[in-house]
């Protein structure tokens, strides 16, 4: 009986222990056959999951996918342009609406690109701002006025003498196309005569109406006078200003870029300018002393005209060379229209040739096929005064457009070099590294302060 507690408790212990293999053996054995755990589900595509593609095993793609790249490029670039054109239609449609304020203010600037320098040179003479821009506008709009009563004066003073000499040409031609070899009839030609005064009869209303509309004409003209002459006066003196207003209008980010075009802009406008004025000079002098000294009637009156019409690109230079041939013509003869003719081409070959490269080249770099199609375009938009403006217009978006491209592709790589300059720099020490703002911890000497202390210690060795 002593010894039976003891067996008891050895037989407990081992069971104790087995129990705990078992259990050892059960979790190995149940971590092994267990299966894997699940994976995340994946999104599902329902346009996928649900349209099976027709061959069974596939799925259709996405729409957007199947689109080639170049017709989504083009889509993207559609409808762009779309909203473009219509931007550009409706600002068409307010120039339209108000076009007399633009084309006052448009040629105010053109004259203010001209007298400016004369400003200036006023004031450096001593004379005040104010008083400067009063003198240099009054005297440039004098000149004009003046140069336009004396074209007007003189064909009211040679009408009458040039209707006689009209009529005279006329008669001449009538006889020399009676002997020519083309064997015009004298019927053939009253039948044109005829024809011609049927013609001037039936329009007899349309001619009324178009006087009537003249008149009309006549008020909106000195309208655009006025606002021409109000608009260059503000200009002139008050132009910084304006500018300076003007850029608080334009987006920050674009301000600088904007800020720099301004003034190569007005460079060109200004070198347009003054080069036009000079080259039509020219123009007017040589031809008005060809046809002088071929003794064509008003010859002063067709040399103001040409120099008038030469502030048209190529158009008014034919045209009014086309008025001095005809009239020569009709007066004098088909010699001196002839000789006329070639005095006209030969001045316009060395204007072409000469005249414009050196004075205009470096100042308006616009390619003559630009130059057709801009008068072109502004006649068509606008008549005379969208071809007087076409070109400026060009010239000056031309320079902008250039600058504004070197402009952006400056800033592009000063932002590069910038961050490569950022990306060579050294990181800053970790935390880890750093040593503390009052110095070293305690019990520790900074780094600089140890090797120092080393080196001594070495030395005195």
């Amino acid at each position: 009986m002593s010894r039976m507690p003891g067996w008891l408790g050895r037989l407990g212990a081992g069971l104790t222990e087995m129990s705990e293999r078992l259990d050892e053996l059960r979790a190995e054995v149940e971590k092994e056959h267990a299966p894997p755990a699940d994976p995340v589900p994946e999104p599902v595509d329902t346009v996928k999951a649900v349209v099976p593609h027709q061959g069974g095993a596939d799925r259709r793609p996405d729409p957007a996918q199947a689109v080639p790249w170049g017709v989504r490029v083009a889509a993207e670039a559609g409808w762009r342009l779309l909203v473009l054109a219509g931007t550009v239609w409706v600002l068409m449609r307010v120039i339209s609406a108000v076009q007399l304020v633009v084309f006052a203010f448009v040629i105010a600037l053109l004259v203010t690109a001209l007298l400016q320098p004369t400003v200036a040179r006023l004031m450096r003479y001593g004379l005040p701002r104010g008083p400067a821009t009063a003198l240099s506008a009054i005297s440039g709009f004098v000149i004009i006025g003046l140069m336009g009563w004396f074209v007007t004066w003189q064909v009211m003073e040679n009408i009458d003498t040039l209707s006689d000499q009209i009529q005279n040409g006329i008669d001449d031609l009538r006889n020399w196309l009676l002997k020519s070899p083309f064997h015009v009839t004298d019927k053939q030609i009253n039948q044109i005569a005829k024809s011609l005064r049927e013609a001037i009869g039936a329009n007899t209303d349309q001619i009324t109406s178009a006087g009537l509309e003249g008149v009309q004409v006549v008020v909106e003209a000195l309208t655009g006078i006025l606002l021409v002459f109000f608009s260059t006066l503000f200009l002139l003196y008050d132009g910084q200003r304006i500018w300076q207003w003007f850029l608080k209008l334009v987006p920050a980010a674009a301000r600088p870029g904007v800020a720099g075009a301004g003034p190569r802009a007005w460079r060109t406008l200004t070198a347009y300018v003054r080069g036009t004025v000079l080259v039509a000079l020219i123009d007017a002098i040589f031809i008005g002393l060809g046809i002088y000294f071929l003794n064509v009637p008003m010859a002063v009156p067709l040399a103001v005209f040409i120099f008038l019409f030469s502030f048209i690109p190529l158009v008014g230079a034919v045209a009014s060379g086309a008025l001095a041939i005809v009239v020569a013509l009709v007066t004098q003869g088909v010699f001196t229209a002839v000789m006329t003719l070639v005095v006209v081409l030969a001045v316009q070959q060395i204007e072409g040739h000469v005249l414009q490269p050196f004075i205009l080249g470096r100042a308006v770099r616009v390619h003559p096929l630009a130059v057709v199609l801009t008068v072109a375009a502004g006649g068509m938009v606008a008549g005379i005064g969208g071809a007087v403006v076409a070109v400026p217009l060009v010239a000056v978006t031309n320079t902008v457009v250039g600058y504004l491209r070197q402009y952006s592709m400056g800033q592009a790589m000063a932002d590069g070099v910038a961050l490569g300059a950022a990306r060579q720099q050294p990181a800053p020490p970790s935390a880890d590294e750093a040593v503390p703002v009052g110095g070293a911890p305690e019990g520790e000497a900074p780094a600089d302060a140890t090797r120092e202390n080393t080196e001594g210690l070495a030395h005195k060795e």
